[in-house]
């Protein structure tokens, strides 16, 4: 580790009864820890002064770069606890690597992958107290992650920013599901695409997610929960959902996941592909048409469909929606394979099941 953290800790904590209170009903993305990880990076200092503060507003110029051409980064990770308090994240290393490939593309400097684990780790230490624990409920609470790069000098010219800021926020999240998981139902845009060959697909940048918006805005008008994108050279492959990884589990077993490349390289979705592998089960990873999918459900072929990302993890697709048409499945609340790696993969995160793939990374 090369990252000298000075930490100050918070004056003013929330105190145990208001953290109590946020933990039995966290939400996402709604409450955050009591502290912040920053550190900034010039040409002439490169990374510097690592700093763990109290959570606080930022004060940004008006002509701050990243509000003008939205050079920015991102990451989504979760830390666990386990039933005997241990803390532990999943895979960091490879949301490390993910951040470095997104660095490269939008001509960002390279933070180390040990240092942004240093980071992670760091932060999720000070405020382990924000952890949910789930002993003896089975339940999935945790604490999100936020690591996120940003254009952070004050000038308007397109270039890439010489004053940069990477920082760390943490934010207790319940369970995807509540009362039991659900069937998405998914809207197929034919309007919109998210990113092209050559574009900003593969990286974790808040451009991508801004561009699924008026799209998943089309899915909820339809009475769908999330939209799906298809590739913008043909309009006719399956790329992913708006913040979700696919798969399509075939009656032979087999199981198909669109290709990467113009999408994003999901942790999670990895993940699945490797428990899927170790179970028995072909993975294929290729174009794969809407029609195939929309014939293969319908013929039978298809016998399960399902998204994973890390919000969710792995949750089950019922059916899929475009303007003149539908094709349903009757999974329930997701079919044999679906459930099987969900339940393996949780059980995993949370410390019930044995890591015999080194995926968990402990920091407490």
């Amino acid at each position: 580790m090369t990252l000298d953290i000075s930490i100050t800790r918070s004056d003013h904590p929330r105190s145990d009864a208001e953290l109590a209170e946020i933990l039995a009903n966290p939400g996402f993305g709604m409450h955050f820890t009591d502290h912040m990880f920053t550190v900034e990076w010039t040409p002439e200092k490169g990374w510097h002064d690592a700093r763990i503060t109290p959570y606080a507003p930022l004060t940004l110029d008006p002509a701050t770069a990243v509000l003008h051409y939205a050079q920015e980064t991102f990451e989504g990770m979760k830390a666990y606890r386990h039933a005997d308090g241990s803390v532990w994240t999943f895979r960091p290393e490879q949301n490390a690597q993910r951040m470095v490939r997104s660095s490269h593309r939008l001509a960002f400097p390279v933070l180390e992958p040990e240092d942004f684990v240093q980071a992670v780790d760091a932060l999720v230490e000070v405020d382990q107290r924000w952890v949910p624990d789930n002993s003896g409920t089975g339940g999935e609470k945790s604490l999100y992650v936020r690591p996120f790069m940003i254009a952070s000098e004050v000038f308007l010219g397109v270039r890439p920013a010489q004053h940069v800021t990477f920082m760390v926020i943490a934010s207790p999240a319940g369970a995807y599901f509540k009362g039991g998981i659900k069937p998405l139902s998914l809207w197929l845009t034919t309007e919109y695409t998210r990113a092209g060959r050559g574009g900003m697909g593969a990286a974790k940048t808040g451009g991508n997610y801004a561009s699924s918006l008026v799209a998943q805005q089309e899915a909820i008008e339809h009475g769908c929960d999330q939209v799906v994108f298809l590739d913008a050279q043909e309009g006719r492959y399956v790329e992913e959902l708006g913040g979700m990884n696919m798969y399509f589990v075939h009656a032979d077993g087999r199981v198909v996941t669109p290709e990467t490349g113009t999408i994003l390289e999901g942790i999670t979705r990895s993940a699945i592909i490797e428990l899927a592998q170790k179970a028995g089960h072909t993975v294929e990873e290729r174009k794969f048409s809407v029609d195939e999918w929309r014939g293969g459900v319908a013929s039978g072929e298809i016998t399960e469909v399902f998204a994973c990302g890390t919000a969710a993890v792995v949750t089950p697709v019922g059916k899929l929606m475009w303007p003149d048409g539908e094709v349903g499945s009757n999974q329930g609340e997701g079919g044999p394979l679906t459930l099987q790696l969900r339940k393996q993969l949780v059980d995993i995160q949370f410390g019930r099941s044995e890591d015999v793939f080194g995926w968990m990374h402990r920091v407490v």
